[in-house]
């Protein structure tokens, strides 16, 4: 069976991404591992502190596992349905966000990570960095970052964002889609927020050929295209979510891809201000 994994600081914003990642894992009949990084000083020298004791450290990993332990409770006390209902595990290791989630996801048979839009007053008072960004950037399963404002609820349609300039990564992409969205039956969207007045010849192509070799290899009949015209992809996409019956945003992240000035520092923080979707993140 299937594992969604949500890394957690036990801020607010957390918990609520720790809600919305345990209703998905029923839509998706998948189970939850709920992970904390728990960042000791002493062992990362870039937090600028150093010289804690072993009794200290441990004293991190105690509170941790009481935390970890009060969300599974949660988790399990606020479903009432009688649906199927995930299996709740959790871990915590040393070290930084990014690399305790990768190691996790390497051992774990882990099919989607679920984290909190980014809070600087998380729980952990030594998470120096934005894990969020980190994690936008290094992880090595699919991310779901979700807004704190987001509603907990059925998933239904996931719009899939691209300018097709590298369709090998999108096929790539849009087929883990599938497996991800297959047991919750939701449609995905494929989407083209385009500036000019009309598609070129060539890109109408292209977007056939796709949408042929999905409907033959993919098994899939929930797949649907749109084409958006806006003066950006931002504000497009934005459009699209607020007026699109959308409930969750996907798209490719990785190098030259129409999407890396949006996942920039900036540009990220403020598409999450106008988003109240999840982003999902794959790794072009």
């Amino acid at each position: 069976m299937k594992t969604i994994l949500i890394p957690t600081d036990f801020s607010e914003n957390a918990r609520r991404a720790a809600e919305y990642g345990y209703y998905l894992a029923k839509q998706m009949r998948a189970n939850v591992l709920l992970c904390n990084a728990v960042i000791i000083p002493a062992e990362i020298p870039q937090t600028g502190f150093t010289g804690w004791l072993g009794g200290e450290s441990e004293l991190l990993m105690e509170d941790s596992t009481n935390e970890l332990q009060r969300l599974k409770a949660h988790l399990e006390l606020i479903d009432r349905t009688d649906t199927f209902r995930p299996q709740v595990g959790y871990l915590n290791d040393a070290g930084r966000v990014a690399d305790v989630v990768n190691t996790n996801c390497a051992a774990a048979d882990v099919a989607l990570i679920v984290i909190g839009k980014h809070a600087a007053s998380g729980w952990s008072g030594f998470l120096l960095a934005n894990h969020t960004n980190a994690l936008i950037d290094a992880a090595k399963k699919p991310l779901l970052v979700v807004p704190p404002q987001a509603p907990v609820e059925m998933v239904k349609k996931i719009a899939f964002a691209t300018d097709f300039n590298k369709i090998g990564k999108d096929i790539k992409s849009i087929y883990e889609l599938i497996a991800l969205a297959r047991p919750m039956n939701a449609e995905i969207l494929l989407t083209h927020v385009y500036t000019e007045k009309h598609h070129s010849p060539a890109l109408q192509l292209l977007i056939d050929q796709l949408l042929t070799e999905l409907s033959n290899k993919a098994d899939y009949p929930h797949i649907y295209y749109r084409a958006l015209e806006d003066t950006t992809a931002e504000r497009g996409l934005t459009w699209l979510c607020k007026h699109g019956q959308v409930d969750i945003l996907a798209m490719n992240h990785g190098p030259y891809s129409f999407i890396d000035d949006i996942l920039n520092l900036s540009h990220t923080q403020k598409m999450a201000a106008h988003l109240s979707v999840p982003l999902m993140v794959f790794q072009a």
